[in-house]
């Protein structure tokens, strides 16, 4: 399992492959292969012509692709979001869902997306586990979490101006 963090946790002095590859070197992997193997994971984000650039020098959406690429290529069975929409202003946050989303089905891993946002929860998620207090009060597809609203604190967290179509 792999981790892509909210603040993307890019070092800011290496360049985009060379971050994309880090993990790889710290593995052991030689630099031939790594470098081939991080241009890979940056193609399959659509980052490719980015490669020797530095973080600073890309929009978030790109940041956030290369902290998504740099997590892919140790090949993961298992992908962990943490908050990692948070920092994108609200028109790159419905790209970006569509995007992962997108990346998600091609991939065929599973990835568990941690987000505070209900809206973004039932969009992008198969099934949903909503947690209160660290526990877990409810797992369900996103449709049934929202019609069954078995308890309280869902329905009162869910609020009642969503709706969602078939």
């Amino acid at each position: 399992m792999n981790t892509v963090f909210q603040d993307y946790a890019l070092f800011p002095h290496m360049s985009i492959l060379d971050n994309v590859a880090y993990g790889l070197m710290v593995k052991g992997v030689n630099k031939k292969q790594r470098h081939a193997m991080a241009q890979e994971a940056l193609e399959k984000v659509a980052l490719g012509f980015v490669q020797q650039r530095k973080p600073s020098q890309l929009s978030g959406g790109q940041r956030q692709r290369v902290a998504i690429a740099r997590a892919l290529v140790n090949e993961p069975r298992v992908l962990l979001l943490d908050e990692p929409l948070g920092a994108l202003d609200l028109k790159l946050r419905e790209q970006m869902q569509l995007e992962l989303k997108k990346l998600q089905q091609s991939l065929g891993i599973t990835f568990i997306f941690v987000t505070h946002d209900q809206g973004e929860a039932l969009s992008m998620s198969d099934r949903v586990a909503v947690f209160n207090n660290g526990r877990i009060e409810q797992v369900d597809s996103p449709r049934d979490l929202y019609m069954r609203r078995a308890r309280r604190l869902l329905r009162d967290s869910l609020g009642h101006r969503m709706f969602l179509m078939d």
